[in-house]
């Protein structure tokens, strides 16, 4: 009994310290009762947190022989040292959505250890999400039958090697041994990678309300890394163009993947049975491959995409495509750019106005408060999927 009682006590006294080792200090900086705990954090931590009402997230970094800390999430602010040794932070109130951030500690930027690691920005970096109301359902798992996101492992002969690309498939998709499906090809943008649409995006729960409400057809959705997940400040290669940035992927697109999903997944393989879409970066990669392989797509997509079109070259670029709008608008069923109202929108608003003047035929949407960030790419995939394979 004696022995049961000293380890009850041992066991007692250690969850005591555990708890107060994890638990807020009474000396830290002062966070509102409305914040909560970011869903972008780890299991069992409290930090970072986030304020629905207000829009700020708070961090909190373990560094007591720290000289210098900032948070780097959508702006630089100094950190504070508490009197607990830690490290506190917040930002200015961010519009809804996902925000990549990162702490730089004495000049050096490393993510934060209580938060879930995503591909983007400086690499392996972290994240916080800033809730929405209700009109952000339509990206939340709801009650409704849920596709699902595979890891599919591919040779490439472009690059030699093993890749590896994740492919969304419908709910219905285990129903029908027989029934094909039209394919979306669905690109990431700079820095980031092939888990960035279905973990930043949440593509799958995206196309799954969509299926389940009627609004979109079933398809699978082919989400690989595009061969731009580096920012430009990170590539030690002296030789390194920026204009051949990503230009591989076209290669491993056309030669290896389509052909790969063809084979292992129950796919039509018309090109209207195709579609090709892309943020940022990966929207350059969709105008760029897109734009000279029609043969191959007749669905495209812009989301904030780092291009643009001058009316002097218009007639002439990717072999001359938009010179004859008639054989163009036969061709392509849908050709959508999307961009936030809080980015630089002259690009892809003047492209779509260029288009437009020259009788090639867009469909144009602006989100509304938003700007170069995943709620922007999120409600344009929201636009884009109920308009394909229609």
């Amino acid at each position: 009994m004696k022995l049961k009682f000293c380890t009850l006590c041992t066991l007692l006294l250690c969850a005591a310290n555990f708890s107060n080792a994890h638990s807020p200090s009474a000396s830290t900086a002062p966070v509102p009762e409305t914040a909560v705990t970011s869903e972008t954090a780890l299991f069992m931590r409290s930090w970072p947190k986030v304020d629905p009402q207000t829009r700020i997230a708070y961090f909190r970094l373990d560094a007591p022989d720290a000289v210098k800390v900032q948070v780097d999430c959508r702006g630089k602010y100094d950190m504070v040292k508490g009197e607990d040794g830690r490290w506190y932070g917040q930002t200015k109130p961010m519009a809804p959505g996902f925000h990549f951030y990162n702490f730089i500690i004495d000049g050096a930027a490393v993510a934060d250890p209580y938060s879930r690691a995503y591909g983007g920005a400086i690499g392996n970096c972290s994240a916080v999400e800033i809730p929405e109301g209700p009109e952000g359902d339509y990206y939340r798992p709801q009650n409704v039958p849920h596709g699902q996101v595979r890891s599919f492992t591919y040779w490439s002969s472009t690059w030699n090697k093993w890749r590896r690309c994740m492919v969304y498939t419908p709910a219905e998709y285990e129903n029908d041994s027989q029934k094909r499906y039209p394919v979306l090809y669905l690109q990431h943008g700079m820095a980031e990678n092939e888990t960035s649409w279905p973990e930043q995006g949440h593509a799958n729960f995206i196309m799954d309300n969509l299926i389940a409400s009627g609004e979109c057809e079933p398809m699978l959705v082919v989400m690989d890394h595009g061969d731009c997940g580096v920012r430009f400040a990170y590539i030690e290669d002296p030789s390194f163009k920026m204009s051949e940035f990503g230009n591989s992927f076209e290669g491993v697109l056309m030669n290896d993947l389509i052909p790969a999903i063809d084979k292992n997944f129950r796919t039509r393989t018309g090109r209207e049975d195709r579609a090709l879409a892309g943020l940022s970066w990966g929207g350059k990669q969709t105008m760029e491959i897109g734009m000279t392989h029609l043969d191959s797509f007749a669905w495209f997509g812009l989301f904030s995409a780092a291009t643009s079109l001058n009316a002097a070259g218009l007639k002439t670029i990717y072999g001359g495509v938009f010179s004859n709008p008639e054989a163009f608008n036969s061709k392509v069923r849908c050709f959508f750019i999307g961009i936030g109202t809080e980015e630089n929108m002259g690009g892809n608003k003047g492209m779509s106005d260029l288009l437009e003047a020259n009788g090639i035929h867009n469909s144009f949407f602006l989100s509304e408060g938003t700007a170069h960030e995943w709620l922007t790419w999120r409600r344009c995939l929201k636009e884009f999927a109920p308009k394909l394979f229609r």
